[in-house]
């Protein structure tokens, strides 16, 4: 028996009852929240924006070990963090009719049981991880680690998020989802977070096998809001309560094109922990100092980039307010070249963003960083995401919903390191990536259902995580914590 299965079997009524009291059809509070309401023509395109992009996740993971390539059509490694969005994906597509319910359930079993399965040692070779954390990359083949990459704190947090929304999701009481539950109990109780702790009472971004951990601590608002709701969450091996204070008094509040807000370049920031956690009408310290939550920080970020494109200070070709959005994304190729008479510095993946001392900004443009803020901004992401591809087609909008970037400026080829050139009309990367993916399609739902974070606000690990780092009100102030 799982480790955790009695106390997974003993949570199963509770989730049932939950899931019961909530209103699938429900009008999306976030649509209210920003005060508007897709049209007809816009929820069509959404219907074909979430197929196609599910269809990254269902018919590209292995169905037998869940493992997610990293990007495709280039062959790549699995990524960890993909596998994670993956598996927010499988019940978004059973509740979309995509698949079955049972279909989903399967995957999402055979997922988890590798990930539990899977050897964990300290050997460099032959281990998908350690500690109960996962290295970033793995091999597809074997799902060992891949070369020498690192054992992430991130992409950890990633996948279990994946399987704490799956926990909470499959709540009907029959063996089949009890044993989801509790093999997503057991692997996040396993994850040592008290071990990440090297330098007290930050957590560390990561560690190799041959050199031990890496010397960078996770500080200042990113990406990383997760790892530490996670570490705090956790009922076996959790952080030190001081941990979220130390992460947030790296915080930089920028005034940016008009909005002020905590600082950060790349709008994925913004978006991953917003996946899985509502922050709307919730608040810790620091937004309650400044009255404003984490949702609405977010919104205030993304209005920012729409204006930071607006205004085009270095004069990309294209920008404007259908056109926008900056995040950590696939780029055509490292040279500087010249374009209309002046010098244009272009890069391959990089992590793109724009904030008021920070700018990274070559014209490459990211549908995952519009898409990614749907939940915030609608009224301002569906217009942009709609003309992207209305101006593009099947340059930008293809087989698995949108391409990774674009880029306008690149209208002849030079001899570009990936994509491909259209003539007079610029730069289009041709891979999809799963880490890009994964929110368009999980906000794009919470848009319109509030799927994942309906689902989420049941699950007592991310209460206790959130309550542990000192948010109150809202919803978290009546839902339960784990026992």
């Amino acid at each position: 028996m799982l480790p955790a299965l009695i106390a997974a079997l003993a949570l199963a009524g509770t989730h049932a009852e939950g899931c019961r009291a909530e209103t699938r059809a429900a009008p999306a509070a976030r649509a209210r929240a920003a005060g508007y309401r897709p049209r007809a023509r816009e929820v069509a395109f959404l219907d074909t924006l979430e197929r196609r992009t599910f269809g990254y996740f269902w018919e590209l993971s292995d169905a037998k070990s869940g493992l997610t390539p990293d990007r495709w059509p280039t062959r790549s490694f699995v990524s960890v963090g993909a596998v994670g969005f993956a598996l927010t994906a499988y019940p978004i597509g059973a509740e979309r009719r995509y698949v079955t319910r049972a279909q989903a359930r399967e995957r999402v079993f055979n997922t988890l049981r590798f990930f539990w399965t899977a050897r964990q040692d300290t050997a460099a070779r032959g281990c998908t991880g350690y500690r109960g954390f996962f290295y970033h990359f793995l091999d597809p083949a074997s799902g060992t680690r891949f070369e020498n990459v690192e054992l992430s704190t991130m992409d950890s947090a990633l996948l279990l998020a994946g399987a704490l929304f799956c926990q909470s999701y499959f709540d009907r009481p029959d063996k089949d989802e009890a044993e989801i539950r509790a093999l997503a109990d057991s692997l996040y109780r396993r994850a040592d977070w008290t071990w990440t702790q090297v330098r007290p009472p930050s957590i560390v971004l990561g560690w190799h096998p041959e050199t031990g951990f890496l010397p960078y601590d996770w500080r200042g608002y990113n990406e990383t809001m997760l790892v530490h709701l996670l570490a705090l969450g956790s009922p076996t091996h959790p952080a030190s309560p001081t941990a979220w204070g130390a992460y947030t008094s790296g915080y930089r509040w920028v005034s940016f094109h008009g909005q002020q807000y905590v600082g950060f370049a790349p709008l994925f920031g913004y978006h991953y922990t917003h996946v899985w956690v509502d922050f709307l009408g919730i608040r810790d310290s620091s937004m309650r100092a400044r009255g404003i939550d984490y949702f609405e920080n977010s919104r205030r970020a993304t209005l920012a980039q729409q204006a930071y494109a607006v205004a085009n200070p270095s004069g990309f070709a294209g920008y404007g307010e259908r056109l926008w959005g900056l995040t950590a994304c696939d780029g055509p190729l490292h040279k500087t070249l010249v374009i209309d008479g002046r010098p244009r510095q272009f890069h391959t993946y990089w992590a793109r963003g724009a904030t008021d001392k920070d700018v990274r900004d070559d014209g490459t443009v990211a549908p995952a960083a519009a898409g990614g803020s749907i939940v915030f901004a609608p009224e301002i992401v569906l217009p942009t995401l709609m003309s992207m591809r209305e101006r593009y087609g099947a340059d930008a909008f293809g087989q698995y919903g949108f391409v990774d970037a674009l880029n306008p400026t690149l209208k002849r080829d030079p001899g570009v390191s990936q994509g491909r050139v259209v003539p007079g009309v610029g730069w289009f990367d041709t891979d999809y990536l799963g880490i890009d993916q994964g929110p368009i399609l999980a906000m794009a739902e919470n848009f319109r259902s509030g799927l994942v974070w309906r689902t989420m606000r049941r699950n007592p690990y991310i209460v206790r995580g959130l309550r542990a780092a000192g948010f109150t009100g809202g919803w978290l102030d009546s839902a339960r914590t784990a026992p």
